[in-house]
């Protein structure tokens, strides 16, 4: 569709306008659309890596919590096996390696919390249909995770609840293994 100001560029906004009930529909392309008033737009606009950087700059947002002297450490933090230096990080946008992510969790942390709702440890989505075996898997080192608690704790009560729970989510897993063997011959 055209514009219907100047009829020669693509019309990339469209307008509803409803006075007095009546309804009219204008198409612009963006030039037209500025000139006539309809939308102002920044000399320069951001980008997705503006936005980023924006969400990555934590030098303001803990000034006050933090002295100078932690924050030129922080600015001088490397990743140990690629070398990027968190100043490069915040220009690019993009992690140099995997290990990098550990290399900057001082820095990054805070605002993977803040972006994803208070979640800083990546899971995974597994699918239902296939992942049963999976779910069933990290449920049992789950407990296992939690019976150590309870043992190193000494409460004895609430490890012997874990270590049924355990065995059967294993008794059901083996059992699951057994019908698809079954299944397979």
């Amino acid at each position: 569709m055209e514009c219907q100001e100047c009829h020669e560029n693509p019309a990339t906004l469209h307008f509803k306008h409803v006075i007095n009930g009546e309804e009219r529909k204008l198409s612009l392309c963006e030039a037209c659309a500025k000139k006539k008033g309809y939308v102002t737009f920044p000399e320069e606009g951001y980008s997705l890596h503006d936005l980023l950087t924006g969400l990555f700059n934590v030098e303001t947002l803990n000034m006050n919590s933090t002295s100078k002297n932690q924050m030129k450490q922080l600015k001088e933090i490397k990743c140990t096996s690629c070398g990027m230096t968190f100043s490069e990080f915040k220009k690019i946008g993009k992690f140099g390696c995997a290990n990098c992510y550990s290399s900057f969790a001082q820095k990054v942390e805070p605002i993977f919390r803040r972006v994803h709702a208070g979640n800083t440890k990546h899971n995974g989505k597994i699918p239902k249909r296939t992942g049963i075996n999976l779910q069933t898997r990290r449920q049992i080192e789950m407990y296992k995770q939690e019976l150590k608690n309870f043992i190193d704790n000494e409460e004895f009560e609430k490890a012997a609840e874990y270590r049924d729970k355990i065995k059967e989510l294993q008794a059901k897993a083996s059992k699951k293994d057994d019908l698809k063997e079954g299944d397979d011959q």
